[in-house]
């Protein structure tokens, strides 16, 4: 009940304008950070993969 009152919707719209405005300003800094740990994820990847490939090249060499 009394947290109704801490709750304010206003009458004018357009003050919603700069509350959606910064949230619409993070969601986009979200998705590009998003977006960069992707990238860099996957160029991690193929540095392991080739990392991977020579030890097992080196492996196969000494075994023999």
């Amino acid at each position: 009940m009394y947290l109704m009152f801490l709750l304010y919707f206003p009458e004018d719209k357009r003050e919603y304008i700069p509350a959606f405005a910064t949230m619409a300003i993070f969601v986009l800094a979200a998705v590009a950070v998003w977006r960069l740990i992707i990238k860099i994820s996957k160029k991690e990847e193929e540095k392991t993969k080739e990392l991977e490939a020579k030890l097992k090249e080196q492996d196969n060499k000494k075994s023999l």
